[in-house]
């Protein structure tokens, strides 16, 4: 089932609104929510759109739909198709009440009061087991006919393994550092190498240089 959810402005992270957690549910996540952090640091406009990340017994999904990211974490087991089909419908309903708003707000969770919403899709979407009861339905038909008519196309959604992804975001956050210093370090080299040479050459043409300006004053002075 869905346990968390956050919604995030793309352009710096800002944590737009969220599901109230209660107090079992927010110390069982708190490595998973510190995980979800440092991903969306990295998320860029330009990322991938929507992305499943393994981690541990759950999995974060996320999606990006214009200026606004929609996460969600959810047990390993809850299917991909119904996360999706969930932030989609939070998608949809938070740029219809908040669209307009997103880019114009400064402070945290501006738009807490969004968490109605949440938490009554969060219980619509609970994992299809509990629709379903040894294949036959134990609620109304049209809540299940209504989830699958929602369900969205994921089968090009790519998955990564938080590990791997955090470690390679790791490593291409040191090789950004390590460029960084490489090329200040070659713009002090090559200064330096431009001082030498004007010191050798001034080395090498000085003494010439004395010598001529001191046969010119000479010249200036036995003529003048």
């Amino acid at each position: 089932m869905v346990r968390s959810t956050t919604i995030f402005r793309v352009s710096d992270g800002l944590p737009l609104a969220a599901s109230v957690d209660d107090e079992t549910t927010e110390k069982a996540l708190t490595e998973y929510k510190q995980q979800s952090k440092l991903v969306f640091r990295r998320l860029t406009p330009n990322s991938e759109p929507a992305c499943s990340i393994e981690s541990g017994d759950y999995t974060l999904h996320y999606l990006i739909v214009g200026p606004v990211i929609y996460m969600c974490i959810c047990e390993g087991s809850y299917p991909r198709k119904l996360a999706f089909s969930y932030l989609d419908e939070l998608s949809k309903e938070f740029s219809r009440s908040y669209g307009d708003k997103v880019e114009s707000v400064t402070r945290p969770y501006a738009f807490m009061g969004f968490d109605t919403f949440i938490s009554k899709t969060t219980r619509l979407y609970r994992d299809s087991r509990s629709l379903t009861h040894g294949g036959q339905a134990t609620g109304p038909t049209t809540q299940l006919d209504q989830l699958n008519e929602n369900l969205r196309d994921v089968t090009r959604i790519m998955t990564k393994n938080m590990e791997d992804l955090l470690w390679r975001g790791d490593s291409l956050d040191r090789m950004s550092h390590l460029s960084t210093s490489l090329r200040s370090e070659s713009a002090k080299y090559r200064k330096a190498a431009r001082q030498i040479n004007i010191d050798a050459l001034i080395r090498k043409w000085a003494p010439v240089g004395g010598i001529a300006f001191f046969f010119l004053l000479f010249i200036w002075w036995r003529f003048w």
